[in-house]
């Protein structure tokens, strides 16, 4: 299974203090306040039509992203209307909300997501395709099913690595979410997210990684200070421009910037 090297003890940076917990306890009741919200009215939201309500739940999204204290700076293009596989890095829980602030669609999300607390029914009621990742046997139904909802114009997000890292440790993109895509004749919307530290280096208080709990991992997140997070969207990769599977995951992983291999981080001690 698709894992990687990171750890909260080795790779993520302390950021909590005293000092920090009167303002971590109201972007938390912030950020429970717009959950709630979000899951009382999606069932009105998903009634009106496509535009206005892909742009209410892209301002939703970065509301969201906001409350928790971390800046939102989207660069790049627009990615296409129709069928469209987004593809991304992943680091952070955070990384859900943000690439549905680019574009809202159907999540390829790992079982475990389902139980997540509120996040976890807006997930489901989103028209997430939940996979479990010990059963490898069931992976090309799972192909199938990403290639027709690519045929039915959604927007399909997936994390290639199969796995979240750090942020300064990367891995490499799978190859099977990318067969979906040749199947469908749909074209790969490339997207390549970090966190910083405002006008500083790469942060990695967001990571979501190894035995971080969500928990921890979000409380992290809340008591940080000057987080930004960048997401640039890189030009889509058109149907047909690659002959297979391999090459059109290279042309996404180099479009975000991914090594060939998976680059672990030379400051960590994994």
């Amino acid at each position: 299974m698709p894992s990687a090297p990171c750890s909260p003890q080795s790779c993520v940076e302390a950021v909590a203090s005293a000092a920090a917990v009167p303002r971590a306890v109201l972007r938390f009741a912030a950020v429970l306040t717009l959950m709630v919200a979000g899951l009382a009215f999606f069932p009105v939201v998903r009634r009106i039509p496509v535009a206005p309500r892909e742009r209410a739940v892209r301002t939703w999204c970065r509301t969201v992203v906001r409350a928790t204290g971390v800046r939102v700076r989207i660069t790049g293009a627009a990615p296409p209307d129709g069928g469209l596989l987004m593809v991304a890095n992943h680091i952070s829980w955070l990384d859900i909300p943000l690439l549905a602030a680019v574009r809202p669609g159907r999540m390829l999300a790992k079982s475990d997501i389902r139980r997540w607390p509120v996040a976890g029914a807006l997930t489901a009621l989103s028209g997430a395709l939940f996979i479990d990742r010990n059963r490898l046997r069931a992976l090309p139904d799972t192909v199938a099913r990403i290639a027709d909802g690519l045929r039915g114009g959604s927007a399909v997000v997936v994390f290639p690595e199969g796995s979240t890292w750090c942020g300064r440790a990367q891995g490499r993109f799978r190859r099977a979410a990318f067969q979906a895509a040749l199947d469908a004749g749909a074209p790969v919307q490339p997207v390549r997210l970090h966190y910083r530290y405002d006008g500083g280096p790469v942060s990695t208080a967001p990571a979501f990684v190894g035995s971080d709990s969500l928990l921890t991992s979000v409380w992290r997140v809340l008591t940080a200070r000057g987080l930004v997070a960048e997401v640039r969207v890189m030009p889509a990769l058109a149907p047909g421009g690659a002959p297979d599977r391999r090459t059109l995951t290279l042309a996404a992983q180099r479009a975000v910037g991914l090594p060939e291999r998976a680059r672990p981080d030379p400051h960590a001690h994994l």
